[in-house]
């Protein structure tokens, strides 16, 4: 009797955790969202919008107001190649105004480079295209940073549609 009444007992501590041990292989399989560290100027307002794009692309923000010249120096992005916010995402540098969507190919491709670049401030690129441009969208190039700091065109936009 007692050697059933432990088998029982043990079988019964088996069923009551099969809840928790399914909760938990759930949160293993689930997939985490990217963390993007972001470097910038407190009172810049389009920056504050890019934040908002790759937010609402599934990416988590933590935002530095301490400007971005010297992240933009430590992660490797030439000063030429320089806009107004700097931020990492899974070891690569992201300098400017990148669509979210390049971000998430970058990250799937893994290319051998410090990361990508829209230098300047392109209107119609993400946090450029409020309604203070009433629609405005100038062409730019998503650019891919090499090692060494040399450059190719990862993606290009015209009208705000990539070609």
């Amino acid at each position: 009797m007692h050697t059933k009444t432990l088998t029982r007992r043990a079988s019964l501590q088996r069923i009551a955790l099969l809840p928790l041990a399914a909760a938990v292989a759930a949160a293993q399989a689930a997939p985490t969202k990217p963390q993007v560290e972001v470097w910038k100027d407190p009172a810049c307002g389009c920056c504050e919008d890019w934040v908002l794009h790759m937010e609402k692309s599934g990416f988590v923000v933590r935002v530095n107001g301490s400007g971005n010249e010297a992240a933009r120096k430590r992660l490797g992005i030439p000063a030429a190649l320089g806009s107004c916010h700097t931020a990492s995402v899974g070891g690569y540098a992201l300098e400017g105004h990148v669509p979210a969507k390049d971000v998430q190919r970058l990250l799937r491709e893994k290319p051998q480079a410090v990361g990508l670049a829209v230098p300047g401030m392109p209107v119609g690129s993400p946090g450029m295209d409020g309604a203070v441009y009433q629609g405005r969208k100038d062409p730019f190039d998503v650019l891919l940073v090499l090692p060494g700091g040399g450059t190719r065109v990862y993606q290009s936009y015209v009208k705000g549609v990539a070609v």
